[in-house]
């Protein structure tokens, strides 16, 4: 079946495009959801005069991420945590920590947007990527010490 996607789809397409994909697929997924329209010329008049509002909004919306990676990359996070006689941390350092540091020098930002597959286990420096906008994602410098260590 052909679809026209009416929103970004990982692995699938962009906004716009007219893709194949398997009935089930687009019955029980894509159309439900508002993420994707039968392929007709009506729906492709529609999509295009869609297209047109979202990419102005996309363009202001990608600029502003760009403006807050650029903030974002100047920022050093210190996170500090207990550990053991061997160097070993109790616990972890999740996403959430990051973000709570990140809400406390005035950047508001949801954990999700973190790619942190697992929580940081290691004293050391770690670079955590943060994904701002589908084509901005900023590298965050995350430095795990010691608890009661000197901090920057």
């Amino acid at each position: 079946m052909e679809v026209i996607l009416r929103e970004h789809v990982d692995n699938l397409g962009k906004r716009g495009e007219i893709v194949k994909v398997a009935d089930g697929y687009a019955r029980n997924y894509l159309l439900p959801r508002k993420l994707a329209l039968p392929a007709t010329d009506g729906n492709r008049k529609h999509v295009e005069r869609e297209r047109k509002i979202v990419e102005a909004r996309e363009s202001q919306e990608k600029s502003q991420a760009e403006a807050i990676a650029a903030r974002l990359a100047a920022v050093e996070i210190t996170i500090a945590r207990r550990v053991g006689e061997t160097d070993q941390l109790y616990g972890s350092v999740t996403s959430a920590d990051i973000v709570d540091f990140l809400k406390e020098k005035g950047f508001e930002l949801d954990r999700r947007k973190l790619i942190l597959p697992e929580p940081i286990k290691a004293i050391g420096d770690h670079e955590v990527p943060l994904k701002l906008h589908r084509e901005v994602t900023v590298p965050l410098k995350v430095h795990v010490v010691k608890e009661g260590a000197a901090t920057t």
